[in-house]
C-alpha cells in the first residue's frame, strides 16, 4: 500500500490511444546513468519474475474461433474469463493505499519477464486490441529501461512436448515461434520459453541453431555443474546437482559436444535455472497475499556471501497473478515500483541480467526433463501417475501418441509429394507459412505464392496449395501439450487434439482422395476412455469429433436460416468465411416464411469457393425446414424459386415441403443444424414472445398478491416459492425496462425520473428480500456509468457539473443496493485520465486565483495541455463546491484523492 504522496512525481502518459494513465516516468537517456546504475553494471540483488502465459487453442478448426463454454460462465468461454481476470488487470493493474484507494494504474508487463503463448497473442489481437497493445508497449518500455533488452520472450509455437517432436517439428516451432514473435514485438527474441520447460540436447541443438540465446528451467532439470575452465583451473571439478541443488541465483552455460565428444566451445545455449522453491510457493502457497509477503520470500534467497551480484529469478504460470489468485497483480505493480526499490533491489528481465553478467559456469542436463512430469516427459506420452489422481488411469496416453506420430508420418509424405508440385522447397514454405498464418489478406498471398510457386499457380491449384499447409499447420496443432496433462482423453483438451488430427485428414482426402481415418481409428480405438460412455478413443472420436465436423453445405445453410433473423449486407463474413449474397427473396403467408436465395461462399483459410442456392421455409415456433444445393445456372435456380414461391401462395406448408424435395432431394437441414452461438440467438428470439407473456402474467400475479406477500414478510413466514418466484419475475422484468429507457435517452444525461423509478425498485425488491439477479442490467448499468463519467468530464461545464455527478453517484449506488457489483474498473481509467488533464490542473488553478497556495505545493508534472486547463481554472468561475464534487466522484470510484480535497479546505 501506498499514499498519494509516494505517487506525486507520475505524469500522465499516453502510452496507448485511449488509455492515458497515472504511471511513473522512467524512460530516462541510458547514456545518463551513473557509472554504478545497476542497469549499467552488474551490482547489487536484481529480481526476475517470469510469467509465462497461455492458453490451450480452443478456436474451432472449421471456423477458427472460440465457441462458447458453459463451464466457464458468466463468461463466453474461458479465454475470455482468464482475460477478465488476469490479462487485462495485469495491463491495467492498481496500485492501492491503505484504504484500497487507487493511487496509480501500473502496466505489469512493463516489469514483469514474461512469454505469452502465440495462440493466445492472436486471441488477444482479436478480443482487445488496448490490452494487447499495452502488452506490446510493456515489452517497449522495458527496451527502453534495459538497455535495449525487451522482457518478453518467444514461446515454441503451439506448446508441443520438443523431446517427443520430430526434428522437423521442432524446427518450424522454433521458427514459427521467433517469427510470431517478431511480427508483433518488432524485434527478435533473444530468449524462448519451452513447452512444460520440456528440454533434450537436440533441443538445445536446435535452439541454438536458430540463433535462441538462452531458455529457463527448473532446478531439477540440472545434472552436474561447474565453473568455467580458467587459466588458474583449466579443469574445474564438477558439482552433481541432480537433486535441485544447483544455484538458481547466477546463469549457466550449456555446451553441445562435437563428434568427437568434446565440448564445443563455440555452440552454447545460455540456461537460467528458477528459483524452484519459492516459484512453488507463489503458486499453492500466500506468497503473493501481499507485497511485502513476496519481497520477504525473496529476500530469503539472496546470498549474503559478498558476491558483487546476483538474480533472485522465479517462475511461474502467468495466469497465476489473477486467475488461480485472484488480485494478485496487484501486489505484483506494488512490489514492482515501491517495495522492492526500497530494498535496493533492481527489477529486470533475463536478457538484460545476461548482458550485464555473462555466465561464468556451466551445466549439463539430465537427458529428457520437463518442470511438471517426475518421470521425464512420460506425461505426454505413458501411464506415469503425473497428472491422474483417484482410480482413473491414464494408458491411453501411449496410442493417442503413437497414432498422432502415424498420422504425422503419412501427412509428411503426402506433403511432400504433393507440395513439390507447387512449390519449388515444400520444407521451406512450411516454415514460412507463418507468414500468411499472421496476415492472410489477399495482398500478402499474391506475395506468398510468387515467391515459392514452382509456375503460376492457378485457381484450383492455390487451393490445393493452401489445403497442404493448412494440413501441416493441423498437424502441428494436433500435438499440443495440454492433450496429455490430465486424466482422460475424452477431455476438451483430448478433444481438441483430435479435432485437429480430423481437420488434417480431411484436407489430405481433399488434395489427395486418399482416406487415412479408418486406420486413424484402428489404432486410436487401442486408447482406453476411463469413460463407460466411449471406452475407446475411437469412440471420442466418433461421439465427440466427428459430429463438430463443418462442411460447405452447413455453412450455406446456416446462412439460410440465420438470415430469417438477420438482414444480410451483400457481402458479410461468418466467422472464417466470407458470404456474397447474389440473390435473395423472401415471402411471408400466415405463420409461414419462406426465404430463396442464392449465396457464394469463400473460405479465408483456403480459398475455397462455392456457389450455392438454397430454399428455408420457417414453419413457426421451432420448425425450420432447410435445403442446399450446388447453384446449377440461372434458368435452373429461376424456375425453383418460381415454383416454390407458387406453392409457397397455396398456403400450404406440406405443399412447399414437397416441392423443396422434389428439387432439393431428401436432405435437409433444421435449427439444429446452425452453428451454437447463431442457434442459442435464434432460440432466444423465438422464445422472446413466450416470455413477454410469462412477465405480463408474473407481474399481474405480483399486483393481485401484494398484500398477502407483504403480510408473509411482517409476520417472518416464509413466501410460497410461487410467490416468490413472481416478485422476483415481476422486479427482474420493471428494472430490465428502466434501465433499457434509461441507456435510449442517456445521450441528454440521466433521467432523473428513470432514477428514482430504479430506486423505487431497489427498495421495493429489499422489502421482498428479493435480489436482481439479471446480466443484461448489471451490463446495461456498467455502460451508463462509463458513458456519463465520460461525457461530464468531456464536457466539463462547472454550471451544470455538481447535478450531473449527483445523477452519476445515484446510479453507481443503484448498483450495489440492486446487488449488482458493477465493475468499474474502465470508470476508474477514465477518471484518471482526467485527474492529470483536467481535475488536477483546475485545483491548482482555483488555489493559484485564491492565493491560499502556489502551483508547486502539489508537486505534479503537467502538460503543455494541462497549463493551459490551469489558465482556464484561474480565469473561468470553477468553484471549490464544483471541485470538491469532481473529487468525491473519484471518492466514489474509490480513486485516491485524499491529498487534493485537503488542498481545498
Amino acid at each position: 500500500m501506498t499514499s498519494t504522496s509516494n505517487f506525486q512525481s507520475m505524469a500522465v502518459t499516453n502510452t496507448v490511444e485511449s488509455s492515458h494513465l497515472l504511471e511513473p516516468q522512467n524512460l530516462l537517456d541510458p547514456s545518463q546513468f551513473p557509472p554504478d546504475d545497476p542497469r549499467q553494471t552488474a551490482t547489487g540483488v536484481y529480481i526476475v519474475i517470469h510469467g509465462h502465459f497461455y492458453q490451450p487453442p480452443r478456436e474451432n478448426p472449421y471456423i477458427n474461433a472460440v465457441e462458447r463454454q458453459p463451464c466457464a460462465e458468466p463468461y463466453h468461454d474461458w479465454n475470455e474469463r482468464i482475460y477478465h481476470e488476469c490479462y487485462r488487470p495485469n495491463a491495467l493493474a492498481r496500485v492501492l493505499n491503505d484504504h484500497g484507494e487507487v493511487v496509480g494504474i501500473i502496466n505489469n508487463y512493463e516489469y514483469l519477464s514474461f512469454n505469452i503463448g502465440p495462440t493466445l497473442m492472436s486471441w488477444l489481437e482479436r478480443y482487445d486490441l488496448q490490452v494487447y497493445q499495452r502488452i506490446i508497449e510493456g515489452d517497449r518500455l522495458s527496451c527502453q529501461r534495459l538497455n535495449g533488452h525487451g522482457n518478453a520472450i518467444a514461446q515454441v509455437y503451439n506448446h508441443i512436448i520438443m523431446p517427443l517432436a520430430n526434428e522437423r517439428d521442432k524446427y518450424t516451432q522454433i521458427r514459427w515461434g521467433k517469427a510470431d514473435f517478431k511480427s508483433r514485438f518488432g524485434r527478435d527474441p533473444e530468449g524462448m520459453w519451452l513447452a512444460e520447460t520440456a528440454i533434450d540436447y537436440p533441443t538445445v541443438e536446435a535452439l541454438i541453431n536458430e540463433g535462441i540465446r538462452f531458455t529457463i528451467l527448473a532446478p531439477s532439470q540440472a545434472l552436474r555443474c561447474r565453473l568455467l575452465a580458467s587459466e588458474e583451473t583449466p579443469e574445474p571439478e564438477w558439482i552433481e546437482v541432480g537433486e535441485g541443488q544447483i544455484d538458481p541465483t547466477r546463469p549457466y552455460r550449456c555446451y553441445l559436444k562435437d563428434e568427437t565428444g568434446k565440448k564445443d566451445k563455440s555452440r552454447y545455449l545460455d540456461i537460467f535455472f528458477y528459483d524452484g522453491p519459492i516459484s512453488a510457493d507463489m503458486g499453492f502457497d500466500d506468497v503473493l497475499s501481499s507485497s511485502g509477503h513476496l519481497a520477504g520470500r525473496l529476500g530469503q534467497a539472496v546470498h549474503g556471501d559478498g558476491r558483487p551480484c546476483q538474480v533472485i529469478s522465479v517462475a511461474t504460470d502467468g495466469e497465476t497473478f489473477g486467475h488461480h489468485k485472484g488480485g494478485t497483480e496487484k501486489c505484483l505493480a506494488y512490489a514492482f515500483v515501491e517495495e522492492f526499490p526500497r530494498l535496493g533491489w533492481t527489477v529486470t528481465n533475463f536478457a538484460h541480467y545476461l548482458s550485464l553478467n555473462p555466465p561464468t559456469w556451466e551445466v549439463e542436463l539430465k537427458p529428457v526433463t520437463a518442470w511438471s512430469c517426475f518421470h521425464g516427459v512420460s506425461r505426454w506420452e505413458d501411464n506415469c501417475g503425473c497428472g491422474g489422481g483417484g482410480v482413473w488411469h491414464q494408458h491411453w496416453r501411449r496410442p493417442l501418441r503413437d497414432t498422432l506420430n502415424w498420422l504425422r508420418d503419412q501427412l509428411i509424405e503426402v506433403y511432400q509429394t504433393y507440395g513439390h508440385q507447387f512449390f519449388n522447397d515444400p520444407g521451406i514454405v512450411r516454415d514460412d507459412y507463418i507468414r500468411v498464418i499472421r496476415d492472410r489478406s489477399q495482398t500478402n498471398l499474391e506475395q506468398f505464392f510468387s515467391q515459392y510457386q514452382t509456375h503460376p499457380l492457378t485457381e484450383l491449384e492455390r487451393i490445393d496449395a493452401l489445403r497442404l499447409l493448412e494440413m501441416q499447420r493441423h498437424s502441428l496443432l494436433m500435438f499440443t501439450s495440454c492433450g496429455w496433462f490430465f486424466e482422460e482423453i475424452s477431455r476438451p483438451e483430448g478433444t481438441q487434439l483430435l479435432r485437429y488430427a480430423s481437420r488434417a485428414i480431411e484436407l489430405a482426402a481433399e488434395v489427395t482422395g486418399i482416406d487415412l481415418e479408418a486406420e486413424f481409428l484402428r489404432r486410436l480405438a487401442l486408447a482406453q476412455s476411463n469413460v463407460e460412455l466411449f471406452k475407446t478413443g475411437d469412440e471420442v472420436y466418433r461421439q465427440l469429433v466427428k459430429t463438430s465436423q463443418i462442411s460447405f453445405e452447413q455453412v450455406a445453410a446456416h446462412y439460410a436460416i440465420s438470415s430469417l433473423f438477420t438482414t444480410y449486407t451483400r457481402e458479410q463474413q461468418i466467422y472464417c468465411y466470407n458470404t456474397q449474397q447474389l440473390d435473395y427473396q423472401i415471402g411471408h403467408i400466415g405463420t409461414l416464411t419462406l426465404a430463396v436465395g442464392r449465396v457464394q461462399l469463400t473460405s479465408e483459410i483456403t480459398r475455397e469457393q462455392m456457389d450455392f442456392v438454397f430454399a428455408v421455409l420457417h414453419l413457426g415456433g421451432w420448425d425450420f425446414h432447410c435445403c442446399i444445393q450446388p447453384f446449377a445456372g440461372r434458368r435452373a435456380y429461376n424456375e425453383l424459386k418460381q415454383h416454390l414461391f407458387e406453392a409457397l401462395q397455396q398456403a400450404s406448408a406440406a405443399q412447399v415441403i414437397l416441392g423443396m424435395v422434389k428439387i432439393f432431394g431428401e436432405q435437409s437441414f433444421s435449427l439444429q443444424d446452425l452453428f451454437a452461438e447463431e442457434r442459442q440467438r435464434i432460440m432466444g428470439l423465438l422464445s422472446q414472445e413466450t416470455l413477454t407473456r410469462l412477465d405480463q402474467l408474473y407481474t399481474q400475479v405480483y399486483r393481485d398478491n401484494y398484500g398477502v406477500i407483504m403480510a408473509f414478510h411482517r409476520d417472518r413466514v416464509p413466501v410460497p416459492q410461487e410467490l416468490q418466484v413472481a416478485v422476483e419475475v415481476a422486479l427482474s422484468h420493471r428494472c430490465v425496462t428502466i434501465v433499457r429507457a434509461l441507456e435510449a435517452e442517456s445521450s441528454n444525461g440521466l433521467s432523473l425520473n428513470h432514477l428514482a423509478a430504479l430506486e423505487a425498485i431497489t427498495t421495493e425488491a429489499s422489502q421482498l428480500r428479493c435480489g436482481i439477479h439479471n446480466g443484461e442490467v448489471r451490463d446495461t448499468l456498467e455502460r451508463l456509468i462509463l458513458r456519463s463519467l465520460w461525457m461530464i468530464l468531456q464536457q466539463n461545464d462547472p454550471t451544470t457539473i455538481e447535478g450531473e455527478i449527483d445523477s452519476l453517484e445515484r446510479l453507481i449506488k443503484l448498483g450495489y443496493r440492486l446487488q449488482l457489483n458493477p465493475c468499474l474498473a474502465e470508470a476508474q481509467e477514465v477518471y484518471l485520465h482526467f485527474l492529470g488533464k483536467m481535475i488536477v490542473p483546475l485545483c491548482l488553478g482555483w488555489l493559484q486565483r485564491q492565493r491560499e497556495a502556489s502551483i508547486s505545493s502539489v508537486a505534479v508534472e503537467v502538460s503543455s495541455q494541462s497549463d493551459v486547463a490551469v489558465q482556464m481554472a484561474v480565469e473561468s468561475q470553477w468553484g471549490v463546491s464544483q471541485l470538491r464534487k469532481l473529487l468525491q466522484l473519484g471518492q466514489t470510484l474509490a480513486i485516491d484523492v485524499r491529498e487534493l480535497l485537503s488542498q481545498l479546505g
